[in-house]
């Protein structure tokens, strides 16, 4: 199924929508830029004219600070879009995404696990230093998941309740276990623990973009690969498996790299809830189902959503900044809210097999 005209000329908005955001948010904050200043520090800094050294501060402002947390911050807004619109399309079912199932608060309690114990415990050898972070954010990512998900499917039918129930478990859990090692942590060890469960882009650089982005391209790509295959499963599994999809294979694949997903950004920007949510629900009620143009999209306008969320982060208390994390759950937890009233006023959180 090709992308319809239409829908092109919306993914092209959003495209356009992207790159003005990105300008605003590297122009916007409590070191302000302006466009032509943006263009002329980042000529600088490629080499592209003759740097000034009057204009150091201002560059290395730019290009150590700004220019990694925008980047880092629409890199995460897309991998949470994705990951949203892939689990909706998973569960066949609106009202789910990584944060009410798990996924993220399972992420947290590995990134808690590291700060606590220390990267030693987790990755004995040099090479795997820097990686010890994001692959125990994986593993508990995983686990978490994976609990939620058998929990809901124990009858061998998948029931969407069941799963939020399974999922609030999950999430309390492993916030019990993160709240733990915040109160026996020293003080730096607590406060990043604090900092990662509302979310924070102020911890941004060009190592940590390097690991989300590797990690976006891996499962955004798999994800774009099994569209087809999403759009079958929307039938049911009987229709899908009837169509030549191996459902078991798929929910499997489509977990993984969500979870691959979720981890690197969760470990390196904390918990982020609900974007997930109300992104692919807001492309949904405008263009429909089809995840062929729902992925894309998704991740178009789930960072155009996180690029703006993190400039009124800086400046709602310029020049203190509120935590992304606590934005995005003031937005999303009343959408989740209308949301599950309006399907359960429709019938569509009973079972789904």
């Amino acid at each position: 199924m090709a992308i319809r005209g239409r829908d092109t000329a919306i993914l092209a908005t959003l495209a356009i929508l992207l790159v003005v955001s990105l300008v605003a948010a590297a122009c916007l904050g409590a070191y302000g830029f302006t466009p032509g200043r943006l263009a002329d520090l980042i000529a600088q800094a490629a080499h592209w004219r003759r740097s000034n050294d009057a204009d150091a501060i201002e560059r290395n402002v730019l290009i150590g600070l700004r220019l990694p947390r925008v980047l880092l911050g629409a890199l995460t807004g897309a991998i949470l879009g994705v990951c949203g619109a892939t689990m909706q399309g998973l569960f066949r079912n609106p009202i789910v995404e990584p944060g009410l199932i798990g996924t993220s608060s399972g992420a947290a309690f590995g990134a808690a696990l590291v700060f606590v114990f220390g990267v030693p415990v987790f990755a004995p050898g040099a090479s795997w230093g820097l990686l010890a972070l994001p692959l125990v954010a994986f593993a508990g990512a995983l686990g978490a998941t994976l609990v939620t998900y058998r929990v809901a499917a124990t009858f061998g039918r998948l029931n969407v309740f069941t799963l939020l129930l399974a999922g609030i478990a999950v999430n309390a859990m492993c916030a019990a276990g993160s709240g733990l090692l915040s109160y026996f942590a020293r003080d730096p060890q607590a406060r990043n623990i604090t900092f990662w469960s509302l979310g924070t882009f102020t911890t941004a650089s060009w190592g940590s973009i390097s690991i989300v982005a590797v990690a976006a391209a891996i499962g955004g790509l798999g994800v774009a690969s099994e569209v087809q295959a999403l759009n079958a499963l929307m039938l049911g599994e009987d229709e899908a498996a009837s169509l030549g999809v191996d459902v078991r294979r798929l929910t499997r694949r489509l977990l993984v790299l969500n979870t691959l997903m979720v981890a690197a950004a969760t470990a390196t920007v904390g918990v982020i809830a609900f974007v997930g949510l109300v992104v692919p629900h807001a492309l949904r009620l405008l263009r429909g189902s089809s995840h062929v143009f729902l992925i894309p999209a998704s991740a178009l306008l789930g960072a155009v959503f996180m690029l703006w969320v993190d400039i009124a982060s800086r400046l709602v208390i310029r020049p203190a900044e509120l935590p992304v994390g606590v934005l995005t759950a003031i937005v999303g937890a009343p959408v989740f809210l209308l949301l599950l009233l309006r399907a359960q006023r429709a019938g569509g959180t009973g079972s789904h097999g």
